[in-house]
């Protein structure tokens, strides 16, 4: 990627006023909407569905909206949100009978498909897929709730997705989710990430005062990032 890229997640706004939430986050430079779609399935937890990302967009939302499906199925699914309004359509390989085609199912839907790793989840599948992704994201937690600190092996899991990226030599995002903030980003991005997904981190800033802090902590991320070119 050209560029570093900022994800907020709402699973951690206040979801009675999301769309200033999600307003106030992209004024304070964040650069993607990120969506943790759970099930009670596949996670054992249940969130948003595709009328959210519909909301959105009709309340005037311009900024790419990137939708982690924690979902078992997927592909029943991808149509809905590829409707409502989603960019990236991310999904987990165990989750989908055929890998494959749900890849192609996000494509012929207008969307752009990627592929997400747990912490423990081998990357084997992408010696076969990476050319047709747009993105991959490792999880840096266990999906299924916010707040939860960052496991450091996935770090040399991300080395080693950036070489696989960079071998292919294109312009596929290699994107991270969970306990990421201020304190881990430099190193994070040291590893060769470029898409960063904050829920607390960001949204936990504004919580306890009228004027937000979004963009104290947005900033204070880019800043971090500064130090890694």
């Amino acid at each position: 990627m050209s560029k570093y890229r900022i994800a907020p997640s709402i699973l951690s706004a206040n979801f009675a006023k999301l769309g200033e939430e999600v307003d106030n986050v992209l004024a304070a430079g964040a650069d993607i909407v990120h969506f943790d779609v759970m099930d009670n399935h596949y996670v054992p937890n249940l969130t948003i569905g595709p009328l959210v990302c519909e909301a959105l967009r009709k309340h005037g939302v311009t900024a790419p909206i990137d939708v982690h499906l924690m979902v078992k199925p997927v592909d029943r699914i991808v149509p809905d949100f590829a409707k409502a309004g989603a960019t990236y359509i991310t999904f987990h390989p165990e989750a989908s009978e055929h890998i494959d085609r749900t890849i192609a199912l996000i494509r012929d839907n207008g969307c752009k498909p990627g592929l997400v790793f747990n912490p423990a989840t081998p990357l084997d599948v992408l010696e076969w897929t990476l050319d047709k992704l747009d993105m991959v994201l490792l999880m840096s937690v266990n999906p299924g709730f916010g707040g939860q600190k960052f496991i450091p092996h996935v770090l040399e899991k991300a080395r080693r997705v950036r070489q696989m990226i960079d071998a292919t030599g294109k312009d596929i995002a290699l994107e991270i989710d969970g306990g990421v903030g201020p304190a881990n980003i430099l190193e994070v991005a040291k590893a060769g990430v470029d898409t960063f997904v904050a829920g607390s981190a960001i949204f936990s800033a504004g919580k306890d005062a009228d004027a937000h802090r979004y963009d104290s902590v947005v900033a204070a991320m880019r800043a971090e990032l500064a130090k890694a070119r």
